[in-house]
């Protein structure tokens, strides 16, 4: 533990000399290429300006509603499809025309019905979050070794019992693992959707309205360095409570 602390410490400070070495280095403007001390100042600057802030949670609410409603959506279909062979057939063709279809594609017509409101981004987000875990439940449903199943029947267990002793434990590491490729698909479409079409309060609408526009290269690393910082945070919090909680597949490489 104390050694993989180490290393990542010791990553990221050698990327951010490399990057203050290189903005300093009178190669690019410091002011189309501001160094990490710039940036950092220039985002806890931010961090205390009520504007900033309230972009911010929008984007971050957005970003949780939508994941929320991907797993409301996958979790049951993928048990579903999962178990009933005949279901998953039927809808096999329309999943994998869908699937390979990036949410950008959508971006137009979800404008247009939607009136480019914060339920355009989170309509979008759901989309792009859905099939990891989707796809991951099937896999996991697919994979459970009959023989547990069968071993569990010829001790008299009813399908209750094992579906939560049996295929959940085998089920639930492959859906957290989906769960955190979805959550970051969900930050990438959220943010993207409020940098292309703006109109709506958050972080991508205040990158461009304050940052872009206005050629302050300072605040737009300063909104990047932000969102990098969320989705290295959830992924590490879905891993810890994985590590935690289901200690028989903790999903982390050694």
């Amino acid at each position: 533990m104390r050694g993989r602390l180490v290393r990542n410490v010791t990553g990221v400070a050698v990327l951010l000399l490399a990057w203050e070495g290189f903005g300093r280095s009178g190669i690019l403007l410091e002011e189309f290429f501001p160094p990490p001390s710039t940036v950092l100042g220039t985002l806890g600057r931010l961090l205390l300006t009520p504007e900033f802030v309230t972009d911010l949670v929008a984007t971050v609410l957005a970003w949780a509603v939508a994941v929320g409603i991907a797993a409301a959506i996958a979790v049951p279909a993928g048990l579903l499809l999962g178990n009933i062979r005949v279901a998953r057939l039927a809808a096999s063709t329309i999943i994998e025309f869908l699937r390979p279809i990036p949410a950008v594609a959508w971006w137009p017509l979800a404008f247009v019905i939607l009136d480019g409101g914060p339920q355009t981004k989170i309509a979008l987000a759901v989309y792009a979050s859905v099939w990891p875990m989707l796809f991951n439940i099937i896999y996991a449903i697919g994979e459970i070794d009959r023989q547990y199943v069968e071993t569990a029947r010829s001790f008299g267990m009813s399908r209750l019992r094992i579906a939560m002793w049996v295929r959940l434990p085998d089920v639930l590491p492959f859906a957290l693992t989906g769960l955190r490729i979805s959550v970051t698909f969900a930050l990438l479409v959220v943010v993207s959707t409020e940098l292309v079409f703006g109109g709506v309060i958050g972080l991508g609408t205040y990158i461009i309205s304050h940052g872009e526009e206005s050629g302050r290269m300072d605040i737009v690393l300063a909104g990047a360095v932000l969102i990098g910082v969320l989705g290295y945070l959830s992924n590490g919090g879905l891993a810890a409570l994985q590590r935690r909680f289901v200690v028989w597949s903790p999903g982390e490489l050694r």
